[in-house]
């Protein structure tokens, strides 16, 4: 058959296929049941998958599956989660909210019968963490020899990866980050996956030497191996040099100390486009005679650390004429930013953070007219902000927080109208907010807190209208809170989620313009002088997780307003004049509430004693609220709280045993200034473990509880604790005493201080005034190596000073007076005991000479001897 005969066939077969209707791709049975029993064995909390059901019969128009447009066999599956929309910015950092993530992901089990899907070629199930939690990637997975793609990356498999895996001939594309192969190598079957182009391992922690044979996979297009924090070694990098295609190489947190040809291998790719160094080991650091990257347009040396270190930007980096974006924080570099930055002319991206460069911003910089991004934040940079700033009118993002910047804000920033995110916070700017700010329209981030700038807000920040993030904490702007709102209402109320106007003098009240700003997450006035009510238009702002009003002179009752918001995570109200009854129906649809800080205000709590709230708290902070008389039992309901203040509450009961059960978890607990009594012991079963507890000022009484190693911070004082300290101290312990702040002060415990001290040597701050202890310190105190303040004034001790104290020499404060103690002031306070700043030794019995050696106490500022009996003053020593 001659051509032109091939030629007029082709053509028929083509227009016959154009004649025949279209036909809607529909699944194979078999590989539709397939897909059922997957969908069976996973959890599927946020019924993602409703669309994969009986009724809905063409499993090609189920959620995440792709057919073939022929034959309609599944090829692809594609059930990624991503877990960045469940950050949320607020209270300054960045929080995961890993419930509504848990709620949204998939989890359970994977199925062997997905290895029934002959076709498919793609499989991408990351993002999971409770897909594989507690368990080793399954090992049928090996057997899906059509596979090309899988991503199983963030999906929480522990274990080791299975040597199936490396059956996967076709496998170009294997990403298996973020999971938890912990103690093993980089196993040796993945160097033998010759076909592989994409290749992810980061922050897994595998361990050992990146093994050379690594160098196999000669198709690579991208390799990660970063985020092993030094447990990754890499004696050299000769490996990688057959690996010419490669244009992505990631060895961050790779150990290279070794490697000390690492700069000259890596120049040699011709592909390389973009590598990252960060936090690797480096060794020692040598110039390059030659250089000969010929593609690299992205390096990331940011924390890297050389041996010995060097205080220097490397040279070699300014030949690097195609480098696009340039990544070196956080190296502790000194001195000016170097001239040589100016060779960079294609420079898009700068990151020259967290250092210690101490020059004024170079002119050179302002030269590099294509920048895009330029971060110079949490240096020493000093001087002013050249007007030249204007002529990097393509910048987007421009950080110069945590400097010594001074002078005002240049007038040429407002040529930078393409800027989306501007700090210049925490230098020494002056001056008014210029008005210009007004020209950058297309601005999202706005941070100028911590300054000296003042004045009004300009009428011109309200052309801002995609703002979504304003800062302008700690200026002194002396303001109307009013004023302020009715400036940014109009254009950015809509869109803005963050507004932070901490400490900055603002006054006045506020009214129904907080209601604009729907779609608010963080708002914060904390330290300002608003007063009056909050107004109704409150309960608007739906979107809000974070609120802080406090230390202001708000008054009324807040739950009216707030009672709507369930989205509120984070409260803070403390410190105004807030008063009212707060009722269980006000608190009903706070639902996601997790934070409450609101002591300090007059507030009384009103609720059945069966209330069970609709949130769970982590940190409960109500200081001065009225909960009493009877001991709040709906905080048994908090199993996740952290920090519980209930100091003040009017608390007139015992602390139920229960209640111990269900504060387990508490790393602080204040229930001081109540009229709490009975005996801890009656209903404390084990050991307090809380690490930081105030129980003082209340009317507890019988022994001293028992304490676990776990206690930090103890505060018992002003209560009736009675008998001797024995049991509490010398109890046997299984490891030494965690305690380091311990105030038993106004108790009435007696008999001599037992000699057990030994098992405390963290101890920082000892308070045992005002009881009625007995004989003299006992030695083992001076066994406290760590302790600045010792205070057992006002008790009964005899005999001479002390003996243990000479060995306690960093004492700051040293209280003895009003006891019996006798003899002579020894000459070894003032030799030893040289940290001290107050030596309180009035109402004693000691005489002889005050010792001339306390002159030596070159810190010492309060020295108290009044009415110590027969002392005699001695030489230059003035007693008043």
């Amino acid at each position: 058959m001659n051509s032109s005969s091939i030629f007029y066939i082709l053509v028929f077969v083509q227009l016959w296929l154009f004649s025949l209707p279209c036909r809607e791709s529909v699944c194979i049975p078999s590989e539709r049941e397939t897909l059922m029993k997957f969908k069976n064995n996973l959890n599927d909390p946020s019924n993602r998958l409703w669309s994969w059901n009986h009724n809905n019969t063409n499993c090609c128009h189920w959620y995440g599956v792709l057919c073939h447009n022929l034959t309609f066999h599944v090829l692809q599956l594609h059930l990624h989660t991503s877990d960045s929309v469940f950050y949320h910015y607020y209270d300054g950092y960045s929080h995961f909210d890993e419930e509504v993530y848990r709620r949204w992901s998939f989890g359970g089990e994977i199925s062997p019968c997905l290895a029934d899907l002959k076709h498919l070629n793609y499989l991408d199930l990351s993002g999971n963490e409770f897909l594989g939690e507690g368990m080793s990637i399954p090992s049928f997975l090996g057997t899906m020899t059509s596979l090309t793609h899988l991503n199983l990356s963030h999906t929480g498999f522990w274990g080791k990866i299975p040597p199936q895996i490396g059956n996967l001939s076709k496998l170009r594309y294997l990403d298996l980050s973020d999971n938890y192969f912990e103690g093993m190598a980089i196993p040796s079957f993945l160097c033998a996956m010759t076909s592989l182009t994409h290749l992810d391992l980061s922050y897994t922690p595998f361990m050992g030497k990146i093994p050379s044979q690594i160098g196999n996979l000669s198709n690579l297009v991208y390799l990660d191996l970063g985020g092993s924090y030094y447990d990754l070694l890499a004696e050299n990098v000769e490996w990688v040099s057959s690996m010419w295609k490669l244009e992505y190489l990631d060895l961050s947190y790779a150990n290279l100390s070794k490697a000390f040809h690492w700069l000259h291998t890596l120049q040699s790719l011709p592909s390389l486009t973009h590598l990252y160094l960060s936090g690797c080991k480096l060794p020692h650091y040598n110039e390059p005679s030659l250089l000969n990257f010929s593609s690299l347009q992205t390096l990331d040396l940011s924390h890297t650390s050389y041996s010995p270190a060097i205080s220097f930007v490397p040279k070699w980096i300014f030949k690097l004429k195609k480098l696009v974006s340039l990544q070196f924080l956080g190296n502790e570099i000194q001195g000016p930013i170097p001239g040589g930055i100016r060779n960079l002319t294609l420079l898009q991206n700068l990151d020259l953070s967290q250092n210690s460069f101490s020059s004024s911003i170079p002119d050179c910089l302002y030269g590099l007219h294509r920048l895009k991004y330029l971060d110079l934040s949490y240096n020493n940079l000093h001087g002013t902000i050249s007007d030249a700033l204007g002529n990097l009118t393509s910048l987007v993002e421009l950080h110069l927080s945590h400097n010594q910047l001074e002078g005002t804000i240049p007038t040429s920033l407002g040529n930078l109208t393409s800027l989306v995110g501007l700090d210049l916070s925490r230098n020494q700017l002056e001056g008014n907010i210029p008005t210009y700010l007004g020209n950058l329209t297309s601005l999202v981030e706005l941070h100028l807190s911590y300054s000296q700038l003042e004045g009004n807000i300009p009428t011109s920040l309200g052309n801002l209208c995609n703002l979504r993030v304003i800062d302008l904490s700690y200026l002194k702007l002396n303001q109307q809170v009013n004023e302020l709102l009715e400036i940014l209402a109009p254009c950015i109320s809509h869109g803005l989620t963050r507004l932070a106007v901490q400490s900055s003098r603002l006054s006045g009240n506020l009214t129904d313009h907080i209601g604009a700003f729907k779609n608010i997450e963080w708002l914060d006035f904390f330290n300002n002088s608003i007063g009056g009510a909050l107004p109704r238009s409150f309960g608007k702002l739906s979107s809000l997780r974070y609120l802080d009003l406090s230390m202001n002179k708000f008054s009324g009752n807040p739950f009216e307003s707030l009672r709507s918001l369930s989205k509120l995570f984070s409260l803070h109200i403390d410190g105004n004049l807030f008063h009212g009854v707060v009722k269980e129906d006000d608190l009903a649809n706070l639902t996601s509430l997790k934070e409450i800080h609101a002591s300090g205000n007059n507030f009384t709590l009103t609720v059945g004693p069966n209330w069970i709230p609709n949130f769970q708290l982590t940190h409960l902070e109500v200081t001065s609220w009225q909960l009493g008389p009877s001991f709040p039992l709906w905080i048994q309901s908090q199993n996740q709280l952290e920090y519980v203040g209930l100091s003040n509450t009017g608390i007139f009961d015992s602390i139920p045993t229960q209640m111990w059960e269900a504060l387990s978890q508490v790393w602080y607990l204040n229930l001081s200034r109540n009229h709490i009594h009975g005996e801890i012991g009656t209903t404390l079963k084990n050991p307090i473990s809380i690490p930081t507890i105030d129980l003082s000022s209340n009317h507890l009484c019988g022994k001293l509880p028992y304490l676990s190693s776990d206690v930090f911070q103890l505060d018992l004082s002003s209560n009736s604790f009675s008998e001797s300290m024995n049991d509490f101290l010398c109890n046997d312990q299984d490891e030494p005493m965690g305690l380091e702040f311990l105030n038993l002060a106004s108790n009435n415990l007696s008999g001599e201080i037992p000699d057990c001290w030994m098992n405390w040597t963290l101890l920082v701050d000892v308070n045992l005034q005002s009881n009625h202890f007995v004989g003299n310190l006992p030695q083992s105190m001076g066994s406290l190596a760590d302790l600045q303040s010792l205070q057992i004034r006002n008790n009964t001790l005899s005999g001479i000073f002390p003996t243990s104290v000479k060995k306690n020499n960093q004492l700051i404060s040293l209280d003895l007076g009003e006891n019996n103690l006798s003899g002579t002031i020894p000459t070894w306070v003032g030799e030893k005991l040289l940290n001290v700043k107050i030596l309180r030794l009035r109402s004693n019995r000691f005489g002889g000479h005050i010792p001339s050696e306390i002159c030596q106490m070159s810190h010492l500022q309060v020295l108290d001897l009044h009415k110590t009996i027969c002392l005699a003053i001695y030489g230059a020593v003035s007693v008043t």
